[in-house]
């Protein structure tokens, strides 16, 4: 059995009393409408003032941010074309593929960040910008503290919409965060780096992720004087605490320029830096090699410590003891490490630089139980490194769950790290796999956007259990909008064979028509619903405004109908009866006449329309040539008795019912004298042909 999350924490909706008054809710696909109601259980009660607003309560409100929309549509891409490249990773060129995916996704994640620092620095709003600035240099410098602040544990909860509108340095943080932990999963599960290139890789993680010292850097250099500058000494150490020693010989060197004194401690120390022991990448030397040669470099550094080689210049001294991996010297530097993980990898650079990746949570435990001192408790972020350097990838997946705003950034390392076939032995309790579960939640969230539902698709379509269900429960409830909007899901549910879901949107469409009295597009829905009901009733709507207006519309649907005449009778009558008025105009009267004929005995016609059909016989009826045979005349003599005959007997008639009783009455008095003289003509016609 899976362990259960706590809880949720309640969310407060600002002006709902919710002890004095009831609650009324419904939900939709991706939010919530909450409002108070004016029932009360107590049937003798104060009347107590209510809220008068509905709230909109969000599930994921992330949706609808710009710049985590490109996120999203730049990730779907990557997404995408590592599900379509799975057959194709196979060897060593698997590892390679999986870690140049996982970079794709981590430069995306840059590209926002950078992003929103444009947007912050170009003026559109000055006080976010300055707010920005502040807050990214207190990230870099402070890390978990900044994160406490902004990633809190509202695991799935439902955001009113008083809060939507999250301020531009929680999406920083969000990111900054994203990114950081990504980094460390792609070091330890996808590239898998062993000892000796590990702590290579650490230490870029820390360069890239911990930047405050190029901007030091930048202050310092850009000064007159740089060694006497008030926080040179800050930045040479920020440089040695990070292993960039290079960097910072060319700072030691300055110092060296400008105070004489200095000079051979410093032309000493700079030698100590350049002959540090470090396996870099294409050395062909080994392990043992390297720690022999660290070891060696490891006693000079504390020979020269004993000697009092610095001890004229505390700075330089504390700088030897930071080399020699003294936890005592490099705590003293903690307001510059900023970070535990910083220290933790300062730690293992001086004193363990071989260090194993099995060996790696026991100096992380330790380097944040040293760092932290007890004075204060780990926050979310640092439960999430710590988990990662246990290599525990399911609780780094649960802990990132619960700290971060939506499910992006789990579903997609999931699936990233299911490729790398590191999940294949943990499923779920209700149902679904860790990978599809994510991906489930993600799709849905993006479903809750009028654009991005198209993404969540995809996503659906890569979840071989669940997918195909939930892409059905959630294409149903996008509201079509606009026909473009409509004409799109019906395409994906097309492509998807999702016959009855193709279908309830042809029919939402076409009823949406027939309100709107456009009869054509009604028409054409119904016919691709495949919906013979709808198809008569559209059917019916056009031959009452033929009756109307004496003339067909849409004729271009009407005339190409086709083999979907055939869906409903009624709409075969309407093409035939269309087909009648074609040949008619063409001067076909044999032919009009006899399909006429047949739509009238075939019961294909609506009775209703018998008096139209007979109406149009007429004039086939007086021409000259004779026409109507005379057993075709009495089939219609026949029809008309028997429309004749049904007539319904009124009450007492009122003006309008006499007035449109003479008009009925003289149509058939018309109808009955030309079939009468058709049938004399036609009977003398057969009479003399049989004759001669």
């Amino acid at each position: 059995m899976e362990e259960l999350d706590s809880e949720p924490t309640v969310t407060l909706i600002p002006g709902v009393n919710s002890q004095k008054k009831q609650i009324c809710f419904d939900w939709g696909p991706g939010e919530m409408l909450v409002c108070e109601t004016s029932f009360n259980k107590k049937e003798k009660s104060d009347m107590v003032p209510g809220c008068p607003f509905i709230h909109i309560i969000r599930k994921n409100e992330d949706v609808y941010s710009q710049i985590l929309r490109k996120l999203f549509n730049e990730s779907h891409g990557i997404f995408v074309g590592l599900q379509r490249i799975e057959e194709e990773l196979t060897g060593k060129s698997r590892k390679t593929q999986l870690v140049r995916v996982s970079k794709n996704y981590r430069s995306v994640i840059r590209a926002c960040l950078e992003e929103m620092h444009q947007l912050a620095i170009a003026g559109k709003d000055p006080a976010i910008g300055r707010q920005f600035s502040i807050q990214v240099r207190e990230f870099c410098c402070t890390g978990t503290s900044f994160m406490s602040s902004c990633i809190l544990s509202t695991h799935r909860q439902w955001h009113c919409n008083h809060w939507c509108c999250r301020s531009l340095s929680f999406q920083v943080s969000s990111l900054s965060a994203m990114e950081l932990i990504w980094n460390l999963c792609e070091i330890l599960f996808i590239e898998v780096a062993p000892a000796g290139p590990l702590l290579l890789h650490l230490l870029d993680w820390v360069q890239l992720h911990v930047c405050e010292v190029d901007s030091l850097s930048a202050d310092v250099l850009g000064s007159e004087n740089p060694s006497k500058h008030e926080r040179f000494w800050n930045l040479v150490t920020v440089l040695v605490l990070q292993g960039r020693l290079d960097e910072a010989r060319q700072m030691l060197s300055k110092e060296a320029d400008s105070s004489p004194t200095s000079a051979g401690m410093c032309r000493i120390l700079g030698d100590l830096m350049r002959t540090m022991p470090v396996l870099s990448p294409g050395n062909t030397q080994t392990l043992t090699e390297l720690e022999l040669k660290w070891q060696h470099w490891h006693e000079e550094c504390e020979r020269h410590l004993q000697d009092g080689t610095f001890a004229s210049s505390p700075h330089l001294e504390s700088l030897c003891k930071v080399m020699l991996g003294e936890e005592a010297a490099l705590l003293e530097q903690k307001g510059l490490l900023s970070t535990w993980y910083h220290f933790l990898v300062t730690r293992l650079l001086y004193s363990h630089p071989t260090v194993k990746p099995t060996d790696l949570h026991f100096y992380a435990q330790s380097s944040l139980d040293l760092f932290l001192g007890g004075e204060s408790s780990p926050e979310p972020l640092d439960n999430i490194l710590m988990a990662a350097f246990e290599f525990d990838i399911h609780q780094v997946i649960k802990e990132c769950s619960i700290a971060l705003s939506n499910w992006w950034f789990v579903a997609h390392l999931t699936d990233l790290l299911d490729h790398c076939k590191l999940l294949q032995s943990h499923n779920l309790y209700f149902g679904s796999n860790m990978r599809e579960f994510l991906l489930l939640e993600y799709a849905s969230g993006l479903f809750a956007h009028h654009s991005l539902w198209q993404l969540g698709v995809d996503y659906f379509d890569y979840c071989p259990e669940l997918g195909r269900v939930s892409l059905e429960l959630h294409i149903e409830r996008i509201p079509l909008s606009t026909e473009q909007k409509a004409l799109k899901v019906l395409r994906v549910c097309e492509q998807r064979q999702m016959t009855e879901q193709v279908r309830s949107i042809c029919k939402i469409l076409a009823m949406k028509a027939v309100r709107n009295n456009r009869l054509g597009s009604a028409l054409s829905w119904s016919i691709r619903a495949k919906d013979a009901a709808f198809a008569t009733l559209v059917s019916d709507r056009f031959l009452r405004d033929y009756c109307e207006r004496g003339c067909f519309s849409d004729l271009d649907l009407i005339d190409n109908l086709g083999p979907a005449m055939m869906l409903s009778d009624r709409l075969t009558f309407l093409g035939k009866y269309r087909e009648f008025h074609r040949l008619y105009g063409e001067k076909r009267f044999v032919d009009a006449a006899s399909l006429l004929l047949s739509l009238m005995t075939s019961q294909i016609a609506p009775r209703s329309f018998w008096m139209t059909l007979l109406t149009d016989a007429l004039p086939l009826l007086e021409q000259k040539q004779v026409i109507f045979s005379a057993e075709q005349t009495y089939e219609l003599m026949r029809c008309l008795e028997d429309l004749t005959s049904e007539r319904p007997v009124r009450g007492e008639p009122d003006a309008q019912q006499l007035q449109d009783d003479d008009v009925e009455t003289t149509k058939v008095e018309m109808l009955r004298l030309a079939l009468a003289r058709n049938l004399a003509r036609s009977i003398i016609k057969e009479g003399s042909l049989e004759g001669s």
